[in-house]
């Protein structure tokens, strides 16, 4: 297990003060992030889900154009983690903690909800 950065045994600082993880080769935005990715593979391996995927985008708003010209950018939703819950159905979460709960992520939950009729799971 390994903290990515560019140097060994630092620590980097964010905007939320968290710890990039690197485990088996795989990136993570945080601890408690990996923590959920690792309990997933467990209920995967349970078969109570299945079709586990991480960072998954959904586009909310297209590009815009006027004529062929390019005037705004798409804006996407990237969920941490999308699965299929043998129970509930399919299942979109992101990890949250109360500083990454910002007003850009509260709009692209309400898009998620308007556009594509699906709640995100905060965990």
């Amino acid at each position: 297990m390994a903290y990515w950065n560019n140097r060994p045994n630092t620590f980097q600082k964010n905007k939320y003060h968290n710890v990039k993880w690197e485990v088996d080769g795989e990136r993570y935005d945080s601890q408690k992030e990996y923590r959920r990715h690792a309990e997933l593979k467990l209920l995967e391996r349970a078969g109570e889900i299945s079709n586990l995927r991480r960072q998954v985008p959904y586009e909310l708003i297209p590009n815009q154009y006027i004529g062929k010209k390019l005037i705004e950018r798409k804006v996407e939703y990237v969920a941490d983690f999308v699965y299929h819950d043998n129970k509930t159905g399919e299942d979109v979460e992101d990890t949250k903690s109360k500083a990454t709960k910002t007003p850009v992520y509260i709009v692209k939950r309400k898009l998620m909800l308007y556009r594509h009729g699906i709640r995100i799971k905060e965990v």
